[in-house]
């Protein structure tokens, strides 16, 4: 990958990254301040997102061989991709979003995330040098991951109170759900009812709740609305009964002024991408199209959104 292209990216998004100290981050940093030199650095980019567009996936690429790329994909009567170069990662078989951040001093991007390999859960954090190629770390902060086959994760943080979850989407049929408190998680236990869901990505954050989009084995399409309150249980609306079995894995960003989400849908199978638009999210009566193909190859192991921390989802 570019790295002037990709570093200039998490200003790009229109959004204002975290500022943070140049060690490596984690999701529910306890009090993370917007960094207001990138807003003031890249303003046409801000107002241009401000005003509702243009709306992109961004999508990044991990891959079994242990690079990672990222691909630019721009919806319209046929979708349009730009498919920047791919640097060594590591290979890993699940993975969560990759949310950019900048330190106090505005001389270092980065992104970090969760993934797992094997068993293992682990942090990265990846630096992104000035003239150089990306600088991947990764630290061991779990075990025990062998029936999860899904991941993503959750990060309020424009108001209080604050909030980041790990979610996990079990063999055994269940959601687990993992508060990130500083550098550790607290387990806050199983939801059942999951059985035959597939695939996940959070479309929505509140004070109050996160909203996934998930399919299933049949095809089906759902929103599963978990409040943040201690034994609360999701609420599932289903969006759609068909038409998304091919689908291993599903990148959502925001998009426009009013909720909607746009998502980059991909079948591993054939390394296709497939591109929608969703009004905000609300069962049945959710309004979709249907953008087609995207000209790009999606070789990952699974597919992960690149954002920034400030970029709040409200696709519900």
């Amino acid at each position: 990958m570019k790295l002037q292209r990709f570093a200039l990216a998490l200003a790009g998004f229109g959004l204002i990254a975290a500022s943070a100290s140049s060690v490596p981050a984690f999701a529910g940093k306890t009090d993370p301040k917007p960094h207001f030199s990138d807003k003031v650095a890249h303003p046409g980019a801000v107002k241009a997102l401000a005003a509702g567009g243009p709306c992109i996936n961004y999508v990044g690429v991990p891959t079994a061989a242990g690079t990672m790329q990222e691909i630019d994909a721009t919806p319209g009567t046929t979708p349009t991709a730009v498919s920047w170069d791919p640097f060594n990662y590591v290979a890993t078989r699940a993975n969560a979003t990759w949310y950019g951040a900048v330190n106090a001093t505005g001389t270092q991007y980065y992104y970090y995330g969760l993934m797992l390999q094997g068993s293992s859960l682990y942090r990265q954090t990846t630096y992104l040098p000035d003239n150089a190629n990306p600088v991947p770390t990764f630290k061991k902060v779990g075990t025990g991951w062998t029936s999860f086959k899904s991941i993503a994760t959750s990060n309020y943080s424009v108001a209080q109170p604050r909030h980041a979850y790990l979610y996990g989407l079990n063999t055994n049929n269940s959601l687990y759900r993992y508060q990130i408190v500083g550098a550790g998680f607290k387990a806050l236990g199983p939801i059942p009812g999951f059985r035959g869901f597939k695939t996940m990505t959070v479309v929505s954050e509140s004070a109050t709740y996160d909203t996934l989009l998930m399919t299933t084995t049949a095809g089906a399409l759902w929103t599963a609305h978990i409040p943040i309150a201690a034994g609360a249980k999701p609420v599932m609306k289903l969006i759609r009964s068909s038409g998304f079995a091919d689908y291993e894995s599903l990148v959502a960003q925001g998009c426009g002024t009013r909720g909607g989400t746009l998502v980059t849908a991909v079948d591993n199978a054939t390394q296709s991408g497939y591109q929608y638009a969703f009004s905000k999210f609300n069962g049945a009566a959710t309004a979709m199209t249907n953008y087609g193909k995207i000209p790009a190859v999606f070789n990952g192991v699974d597919h992960v959104s690149l954002t920034t921390h400030y970029d709040q989802l409200v696709g519900e």
